[in-house]
């Protein structure tokens, strides 16, 4: 779930611009993926030379369709279309949902082939600039990251379980369990960020409705952190992503308190009107330490440039400082008080209404399975 243009500064070091995915900052860390798929002898020796050939041919098409793919989302004004009308997305889905199933084939529980396959992996990322699935339609953007939660899913509960524990330590970090659930659950994050941003547009949203919406993505960002903070990430692009998840989990932390405490704000009662200054400068004070982290985050390793803010924090930022500093004095007069002070109220619970788009593995290739 990344947008990043790559620009060299004048010192020579890698800079990456965070673009914008439904006017969302996003960030994923350098994706590894096979570089190359290598049989070995005794394989090659005991799949027919047919097979051999398609999987090369499979795999070549989709290498070649990706690249195309990349180059045509990076510049959308010049997205190209294939001879049969249909885009170049499209058809690399189709081309991988043909790979795969071969793939699933060979490596079939009981087959002779799964430990004998071996992949050559690579940094997608390393030397070249990326942005994936940029769009300015914040429905399709929703879309776009259920999607993307989805595939994430398969691959935990049906992908992983399948590599025997000798393979699996063969896997970069990157496609660890704990990797991957945290991009799975910061996809669905981001997701309901850009409904935030909707919701913070559209005059006939509740403060109830946008409470609960930062309140489910807190949860979100809370799971994508928790599910990185052990993992041994020992490169750069392991680290970048995990500061870039503390930074959003912070950063919803200070939606989500001061739409709390805007609501309590609407009590008549002298707490309530404590508890809502308590919620809204633990809302300020977050947002001042989201900004420490976003500063860390861009510094760390591939350096980046601060975007302009987006989405829902575009909002958030000014509305945040101002109505916490409005509350507090109106709550010094009100009470004649100078001393303001209340523990800060605990958030709202609410379960994540959006849930991943369920994608299933396609049915095995009869002629790899029984190769």
């Amino acid at each position: 779930m990344g947008c990043f243009n790559s620009k060299p500064s004048d010192a020579g070091t890698i800079r990456r611009r965070p673009g914008n995915i439904g006017e969302v900052a996003v960030f994923i860390p350098g994706l590894r993926v096979p570089e190359s798929l290598e049989l070995s002898h005794p394989l090659s020796d005991g799949l027919p030379r047919q097979l051999t050939e398609r999987l090369s041919a499979l795999r070549s098409r989709i290498v070649v369709m990706a690249a195309h793919e990349a180059l045509s989302v990076t510049r959308p004004r010049k997205r190209t279309f294939t001879q049969h009308g249909g885009s170049t997305s499209a058809d690399l889905l189709q081309a991988l949902e043909e790979y795969l199933p071969v793939l699933l084939g060979l490596v079939k529980e009981g087959s002779n082939f799964e430990d004998k396959i071996q992949f050559s992996w690579m940094n997608q990322e390393d030397d070249a600039e990326v942005c994936l699935a940029c769009t300015d339609n914040k429905r399709a953007s929703v879309e776009i990251f259920l999607k993307a939660s989805g595939f994430l899913e398969c691959a935990i509960q049906h992908v992983l379980p399948r590599i025997s524990p000798e393979n699996r330590k063969g896997l970069p970090v990157d496609l660890s369990e704990g990797v991957l659930k945290a991009i799975c659950m910061q996809a669905l994050g981001q997701a309901i960020d850009v409904q935030l941003g909707l919701a913070i547009d559209s005059p006939k949203a509740t403060l109830a409705v946008k409470r609960r919406l930062a309140c489910e993505m807190v949860k979100c960002w809370q799971q994508a952190h928790e599910s990185m903070a052990d993992l041994p990430l020992i490169d750069s692009w392991g680290e970048k992503h995990r500061l870039f998840v503390k930074w959003k989990y912070i950063e919803a932390k200070a939606a989500a308190y001061y739409y709390h405490g805007l609501i309590l704000d609407e009590g008549n009662t002298e707490k309530s009107h404590r508890m809502a200054v308590a919620a809204l400068q633990s809302a300020e004070e977050l947002l001042k330490e989201s900004r420490d982290v976003a500063e860390a985050f861009h510094a760390a390793p591939p350096v980046s440039r601060s975007p302009p803010l987006c989405g829902s924090m575009k909002y958030l930022h000014d509305k945040i400082q101002k109505d916490s500093s409005c509350k507090v004095r109106i709550n010094k007069d009100l009470y004649s008080n100078n001393s303001i002070h209340e523990a800060v109220p605990a958030l709202p619970d609410f379960a994540v209404a959006l849930k991943p788009e369920e994608y299933r593995l396609p049915a095995v290739t009869v002629e790899a399975a029984n190769g």
